[in-house]
């Protein structure tokens, strides 16, 4: 009793009471009959919560539940008045019934809600998706749909369309004021059909070539050249394909001056010795040529007293260095040239 009391005693105002305190107190004025009507429509979880509310509720002052149930009405007139007439004609409506402010504010709300449940289906699709189903519709159609979307979904969107395209769907989007709840639904239900469609039909990428090319990047050098030497035997041109799509240490080779530079002084000076132990001309030549005349003098020394020398020890400072170059990639301080996919600007 004491619980139900303090409850009472201290009531929020209408401006500080909740979404869920406002419906209880409008189940509560409509009374039991009413209420059991509106409980045909609910979920037994929303039956749950709303009860609760209810019984936390107590007693309202007047002039608070007759502010509840005044914005209840102004809201069911708004809904109302939008889907039965459209936004202008629902602003007339509520201009000349609440005022301008009040029009708007209400005008406001009902869009937010009524443009979080349109397209909702879009918010799993991504923007490819997005564009193969787009990309030949009309532009007013494109700027409707898109108009529901995440900025950065639309934007992605919109700068794969052609210019004229582009430019129209941009134009509409920015001059769109409102459309008939009649036609935002036909649009709907045809974007439905047709993203169901295109997810059902489009095959989720598994594996593939780069894929390959990532896991061989992380593979140890003797597993690498394991797998390597199995493929140049039976299938000597996937070789070579994944070969381009991944990066090795022999590909320092292909390496800009700057970039080789710049994870030389990254590189653990005993992983360069062991490293350079164990390749071939054209790759100490570059990283020769790209060392101060000190360092490579040292580093040359270093190699004439490094006798001995197991391949693994040879083939693992090999990949730290590696290490060194992906990590430097990643972070957009050099470039690693990969087959034909990169063009380089100079």
């Amino acid at each position: 009793m004491s619980e139900v009391s303090s409850e009472v005693k201290v009531k929020p105002s209408l401006q500080r009471m909740t979404k869920q305190q406002k419906a209880a107190a409008v189940i509560v004025s409509l009374g039991m009959y009413k209420a059991s009507g509106i409980y045909k429509y609910l979920t037994p979880e929303e039956i749950e919560q709303l009860t609760v509310e209810i019984a936390r509720l107590g007693y309202l002052k007047p002039e608070v539940s007759d502010g509840v149930l005044d914005e209840y009405y102004q809201m069911c007139m708004t809904n109302k008045a939008v889907t039965e007439g459209g936004l202008e004609y629902a602003r007339a409506v509520l201009e000349q019934a609440f005022g301008e402010q009040t029009a708007n504010s209400l005008l406001d709300k009902v869009t937010k809600a009524l443009k979080n449940r349109k397209f909702s289906f879009l918010d799993k699709v991504d923007a490819k998706s997005l564009l193969m189903t787009l990309q030949y519709e009309r532009p007013q159609t494109i700027a409707l749909v898109l108009s529901y979307v995440d900025a950065d979904k639309a934007a992605a969107v919109i700068q794969e369309l052609d210019d004229a395209t582009r430019v129209k769907v941009v134009e509409n989007i920015a001059t769109m004021e409102s459309a008939a709840p009649a036609a935002i639904k036909i649009i709907e239900a045809e974007m439905e059909k047709k993203f169901t469609s295109v997810m059902s039909s489009t095959n989720v990428q598994i594996g593939g070539i780069d894929y390959v090319a990532d896991v061989m990047n992380n593979l140890d050098r003797s597993s690498e050249r394991a797998v390597f030497d199995g493929l140049e035997k039976d299938n000597a041109d996937l070789a070579v394909e994944i070969r381009k799509r991944m990066f090795v240490f022999e590909d320092i080779i292909t390496m800009d001056d700057r970039s080789v530079q710049r994870f030389l002084r990254d590189c653990d000076r005993k992983d360069l010795v062991l490293a350079l132990k164990g390749t071939n001309e054209d790759v100490a030549r570059k990283i020769f040529s790209n060392m101060s005349s000190r360092m490579a003098e040292s580093i040359r020394d270093d190699l004439d007293i490094t006798t001995n020398v197991r391949v693994r020890d040879v083939e693992e400072a090999q990949q730290r260095i590696e290490d060194v170059i992906r990590d430097l990639e990643e972070k957009n301080e050099l470039i690693i040239l990969k087959g034909k996919k990169d063009d380089i600007i100079a």
